[in-house]
């Protein structure tokens, strides 16, 4: 009888054991079920009110990354970028900036070079602001601010500067050991006339240039069209070709201008004159002894409104494809030599590309290696003009739209062979 209680007691003893450890685990279950995990957090975020419309408006890239580095509201500017790719910021420094701004709540600010999208050239980086800050208790937002076409603006600037420095430093210095050579050789009448020739030169050289600044100052912060009227394309080609008349009789250049007669383009006479002037200029100044240059003007249809093309056309020596690329920017000249010969600027094309711009057209380029090159400007024609006018259709005035935008070629037939003249 003894040994049958102790049995039952031991078995009491462990059944009531096991009832409180079952209820343990139990209560201990209900309390973790109950308690929010890191899953819960990663899958169920949620956004401050009005975060949403704000980011969705701003014009930086912007991303929202919650406590696991997961990606809950990205921008399509910041999909763009490359910068979020399956979720996740592919960009390590601004993971970084994430992480650090989360474990102290400070706000941190860098600019970062990156890769193009799709490319691992140094050469197409990227040039980035990015701002990370802590956005309530467990989100963090990373804004990205592109500032490589500014850096490309301040890099232009800084070019402009220095290339119009050295341009005027060159004529001043040249006129100041002129000046020099002069009084030196004040005994002596024929160098005094040899000098004195050359300041001229110098001086003429001097002034140009600066009323070229003052052009392209003038025509990239004016707007043409205040003062716009319709401009007749025979006056302006006449007064290109007169305005070079001298220097392409001092080659024996002939000038010969055609295409379709009373024509009228929309917009600043004073500018239009300056850039189809420039381009005859450039034309006859590029161009060896006894050739031809030709102008011609003609209608082309497009679905946005009828334009006027004028196209000047040379025999010079041509232009290279790599300088094609550059050659309206700027001071940027193909035969630096051979333009302090003829006393160009380098500004010329630079100015024919603004007017264009501002009077809503283009100016393209055709060329060949000794073969010669044609500058077409092509410009809105005049609505009010052209109404007025009787139409005369002209079978030369249809062209196929298809031929019109083949690249790097010219709608004009181009000169024929130079012809030495006796």
């Amino acid at each position: 009888m003894d040994v049958n209680a102790a049995v039952a007691a031991a078995a009491a003893i462990a059944g009531v054991l096991t009832g409180v450890i079952a209820m343990l685990a139990f209560r201990w279950s209900e309390r973790e079920q109950k308690r929010p995990t890191r899953t819960s957090l990663h899958t169920d975020p949620v956004l401050p009110p009005g975060v949403d419309t704000v980011l969705s408006v701003l014009r930086s890239s912007a991303v929202v990354l919650d406590e696991a580095d997961a990606v809950v509201k990205a921008s399509s500017a910041a999909y763009a970028l490359g910068l979020v790719r399956g979720g996740r910021l592919s960009v390590e420094p601004m993971l970084q900036m994430a992480r650090d701004t989360r474990r102290d709540g400070e706000i941190r600010q860098v600019e970062l070079d990156l890769p193009r999208r799709g490319t691992g050239r140094g050469g197409d980086a990227l040039a980035v602001s990015a701002r990370v800050a802590p956005l309530g208790s467990r989100l963090v937002l990373l804004l990205v601010e592109d500032l490589t076409e500014a850096r490309r603006i301040e890099a232009v600037r800084r070019d402009f500067v220095a290339n119009v420095s050295h341009e005027l430093k060159t004529p001043v210095g040249a006129l100041s050991l002129l000046s020099e050579a002069v009084m030196d050789a004040s005994d002596d009448p024929e160098a005094v006339e040899r000098f004195a020739g050359r300041m001229q030169i110098e001086a003429t050289r001097l002034t140009s240039l600066v009323q070229e600044l003052i052009d392209l100052s003038r025509v990239q912060n004016d707007d043409p069209l205040e003062d716009a009227e319709p401009v007749r394309v025979d006056e302006l080609v006449a007064e290109a070709i007169d305005r070079c008349r001298h220097q392409a009789g001092a080659k024996q250049i002939t000038m010969a201008a055609g295409g379709t007669a009373d024509l009228h383009v929309w917009g600043n006479r004073g500018q239009l004159a300056a850039a189809l002037g420039n381009l005859v200029e450039n034309a006859v100044n590029y161009s060896p002894a006894r050739t031809r240059v030709g102008i011609a003007a003609r209608r082309v249809t497009a679905p946005g409104g009828d334009h006027i093309e004028v196209a000047v056309t040379d025999q010079g020596i041509g232009i290279s494809d790599k300088d094609k690329e550059r050659i309206f920017e700027r001071f940027y000249r193909v035969d630096p030599a051979r333009s302090r010969a003829t006393g160009g600027t380098g500004l010329g094309l630079a100015i024919v590309k603004h007017v264009a711009a501002s009077h809503g057209g283009e100016v393209t380029v055709w060329s060949s290696e000794g073969q010669g090159s044609t500058f077409t400007l092509r410009l809105p024609e005049a609505g009010a003009a052209r109404d007025r006018a009787q139409p005369h259709p002209d079978p030369d005035d249809l062209d196929d739209e298809a031929d019109r935008n083949t690249p790097q070629s010219s709608p004009y037939e181009p000169l024929p062979a130079p012809e030495v003249l006796p």
